[in-house]
């Protein structure tokens, strides 16, 4: 769970906590914020994604305008896990009603989400994933968007949606294929097993790895050593988006085959998806249907 910063500000995103250091270009958006005062699941709702796209959206309008040379914008949570993924809930109402518009809007926007982390929010941000809880599916997606991931020992993540025969369909494989092999990164999403951040760290899929509560410590080492050499840092931000940046496009298309897929699953996914919802819904206290 995040420790407290400095000098919240206000704003209109009721998911989010949001912390803006302006006087040196780092901000802080913690998921979840809602869950400390109303029952809910830390998955992306579409709340959520909304939230996070629309505070993207004006943070990248204020540094524009800013002129600033190198900020760095930290996704964590302010739940006991980063994110449990996709929002199964929704999934299943919309697949049972056969609503294939409505399930492609929510991924499309979701790939959005995750594509501004990815691109540096389109003003050379640098994006960090601080994972001080759990992050699963969609939670890891979000994650593996970012240029640099730190985790603390003993999270787990993994992308288990193979467990309801469906895959990750919002920038999993090619996030991955960034990092490791592609027939690595295949395995991984058709076996569907967790990982600890140490094991995702041996295989290159994590970039920093330390003790529980130094993870806000070591985001800001990440953040002083970047600092260091803030010429060649930004000049590496730009090569890094001339070579490996995903285009939306490509992202956008392996969406579209994931809402195809969703459309088709049956009632045994279903059902899987639903005990799903159930567990997370007792983890979170909440009442069960």
């Amino acid at each position: 769970m995040s420790a407290v910063h400095p000098f919240p500000i206000a704003h209109s995103h009721d998911t989010l906590r949001v912390i803006e250091e302006a006087e040196r270009d780092v901000y802080w958006i913690h998921m979840h914020a809602n869950l400390a005062i109303e029952q809910g699941r830390p998955c992306f709702s579409s709340r959520l994604v909304n939230d996070i796209v629309d505070y993207q959206q004006q943070l990248s309008r204020k540094l524009a305008s800013s002129g600033a040379v190198s900020p760095h914008v930290v996704l964590a949570s302010d739940s006991d896990v980063f994110n449990l993924g996709g929002d199964l809930d929704l999934f299943c109402r919309l697949i049972k009603a056969g609503d294939r518009e409505r399930l492609l809007d929510y991924a499309q926007r979701c790939v959005r989400g995750v594509h501004t982390f990815h691109a540096g929010l389109g003003v050379r941000a640098h994006s960090i994933a601080l994972v001080q809880g759990n992050a699963l599916g969609g939670g890891f997606e979000a994650a593996l968007s970012c240029h640099t991931i730190v985790a603390e020992e003993g999270v787990m993540m993994g992308l288990p949606e193979v467990l309801f025969d469906l895959f990750p369909g919002m920038g999993a494989y090619s996030f991955m294929c960034q990092r490791v092999s592609p027939r690595l990164a295949e395995r991984i999403m058709l076996e569907g097993n967790l990982y600890s951040a140490e094991q995702l760290k041996e295989m290159g899929l994590v970039d920093v790895v330390v003790p529980r509560g130094q993870g806000i410590a070591a985001v800001e080492q990440v953040i002083r050593d970047s600092r260091r050499i803030p010429h060649a840092w930004a000049a590496m931000q730009q090569v890094r988006k001339a070579t490996t940046e995903v285009p939306i496009e490509e992202m956008m298309r392996i969406t579209e085959i994931w809402v195809d897929t969703a459309m088709q699953l049956g009632d045994k996914s279903l059902r899987t998806m639903e005990r799903l919802v159930r567990a997370q819904t007792r983890r979170s206290g909440g009442d069960i249907a």
